[in-house]
């Protein structure tokens, strides 16, 4: 009999969700995975920079100044992390939906009771849908949610050094080539 009385939520399957927002649920933390295909290539092309940067300075200065603190690649296979807030939305034929919004807002950006236009990306199928855009129609403000990505998890300065390793291998490949 109570199950009767209490709503529904369902998973929508359209692209574009209109309703109002009805609640915004706790929010936890979920790991980005990471591709070790990925990882690997970009730590490989990384290490040739160091180990040329290593050498450079083992031949320059005979004290031993390590440089800055190295991640692990247990560190670095984990992935970052990212805020998902689960949202509920009542559309205007009175159906709950559920739908999880994947990083961060500004803190004023969505209330309860806010007409809103969810632009919606499917994930997994035991999952409920991703929003990647919200026009929140109460302040007219487009919203776009923040999220780390596995870029700016590895860092600028990882990547640099791995697109530099990638120069040099290249360019070692290319002088090998034409003098060979």
């Amino acid at each position: 009999m109570d199950s009767d009385l209490a709503p529904r939520v369902v998973r929508p399957t359209q692209r574009i969700l209109t309703g109002r927002v009805v609640r915004l649920l706790e929010g936890y933390p979920r790991e980005v995975r990471i591709g070790q295909p990925v990882l690997l290539a970009v730590v490989t092309a990384a290490s040739v920079t160091g180990l040329l940067v290593l050498l450079v300075r083992t031949l320059i200065s005979s004290g031993g100044g390590g440089g800055g603190a190295r991640r692990k690649w247990k560190d670095l296979k984990k992935g970052p992390e990212f805020l998902v807030t689960p949202l509920r939305v009542r559309d205007a034929a009175g159906v709950l939906y559920e739908v999880e919004l994947h990083g961060h807002l500004p803190q004023s950006a969505l209330h309860p009771g806010d007409h809103v236009q969810l632009t919606l990306r499917p994930q997994d199928p035991d999952l409920p849908p991703k929003v990647e855009r919200i026009v929140n129609l109460t302040t007219a403000q487009p919203l776009r949610p923040r999220t780390a990505t596995v870029w700016s998890h590895l860092g600028p300065p990882l990547l640099l050094q791995a697109a530099l390793g990638l120069l040099l291998l290249a360019s070692v490949g290319a002088c090998s080539v034409l003098t060979g």
